[in-house]
């Protein structure tokens, strides 16, 4: 009996030291490698619309001393999750109270996108990909975005929509990498080279010997629309599957990654030896900096888009583009 209970103690001793070093295998081979990985940091991440509500004293809005006003026939106001800090610091400055409104009566942020908007609220959030439908759907009359992708056009085309493109503010298109990656600057030659697996290992690029993870986004979002007019002519590869035990690299607009997400895990790199601040993207010394519109349709006869665009170019509105963290269209 006692012979048995030892050879049944033997075999659970062995399975627990198998599983033992099974863990100590996994973690060794992937966890550790992984630790320095921030793949989630390149996904997008859903603002917190709760923070930039207008009329509710939210701390999040820009405040600008101005007497234009608009009363009635109020544009429908709508953007990417980047530009939410600023078309709703318009309607915080220039609309009534009461031109925001919820389904049920107040915020919720039970849903995908965080919002509950009601039909008939000023302010909505549907973000880029169905903001340019619902923009040439009729639902929207000003959107705040990048630039559209070749099929947002496509669809504006097809729906026999002619859109107008204002732009109303700078923004820089950036790179970001892990807080612990050696590497601080590339090229612009050198960004296109790893998106097109020219470069797959970051010993390649004067850093570590690991793999790169080349993160890309959802297609249609503005970052990625950004991201296909920078490769231009040059096909984003497919990565290697083993990439995922790399380290990452990830693009976004700058504000968006700084005053947004602001993961202080990550950091962003110099291009072309010069980094993506204010200043820099003011003087055009930045190598990508994009514009970003207020854009409507042609045939919308709503005379205050025009009023309200025309607004946002003037020293006030332009005041409070700077406010809310970008950088002003006209210096």
């Amino acid at each position: 009996m006692q012979r048995n209970t030892g050879k049944q103690l033997a075999v659970l001793m062995g399975i627990l030291a198998l599983f033992a070093l099974f863990n100590l295998s996994m973690y060794m081979l992937l966890t550790r490698r992984l630790s320095n990985n921030f793949s989630s940091a390149a996904q997008a991440k859903m603002i917190d619309v709760s923070q930039f509500l207008p009329h509710q004293g939210c701390e999040g809005l820009a405040h600008v001393d101005t007497a234009f006003r608009l009363t009635q026939d109020l544009p429908v106001l709508d953007g990417a999750a980047a530009l939410v800090p600023v078309y709703a610091s318009i309607i915080e400055n220039v609309y009534p109270e009461g031109s925001v409104t919820f389904e049920g009566g107040s915020f919720s942020d039970d849903n995908y996108y965080g919002e509950n908007f009601a039909d008939s609220s000023k302010m909505q959030y549907n973000n880029t990909v169905r903001g340019y439908q619902a923009i040439v759907d009729g639902t929207t009359d000003i959107l705040f975005c990048a630039a559209p992708s070749e099929e947002q056009k496509q669809y504006a085309a097809e729906q026999g929509v002619t859109l107008t493109y204002v732009p109303v503010g700078l923004e820089a298109f950036v790179f970001f990498v892990n807080e612990n990656n050696p590497v601080n600057n590339l090229t612009t030659a050198q960004i296109r080279g790893i998106y097109s697996g020219e470069y797959t290992n970051w010993a390649q690029l004067g850093g570590a010997n690991r793999l790169i993870n080349p993160v890309t986004r959802l297609s249609g979002s503005g970052s990625q629309s950004a991201m296909d007019a920078f490769m231009g002519n040059t096909p984003i590869a497919p990565k290697s599957p083993l990439a995922i035990t790399g380290a990452s690299i990830g693009f976004s607009f700058r504000y968006y990654m700084d005053g947004i997400v602001g993961n202080r895990a990550v950091k962003m790199l110099s291009l072309n030896g010069v980094y993506p601040d204010a200043e820099h993207i003011q003087n055009g010394e930045y190598p990508i900096i994009a514009q970003f519109y207020a854009i409507y349709r042609q045939d919308n006869t709503n005379a205050n888009i025009e009023l309200l665009v025309d607004w946002l170019l003037s020293d006030e509105g332009q005041e409070l583009i700077a406010q809310t963290g970008y950088i002003r269209i006209n210096p």
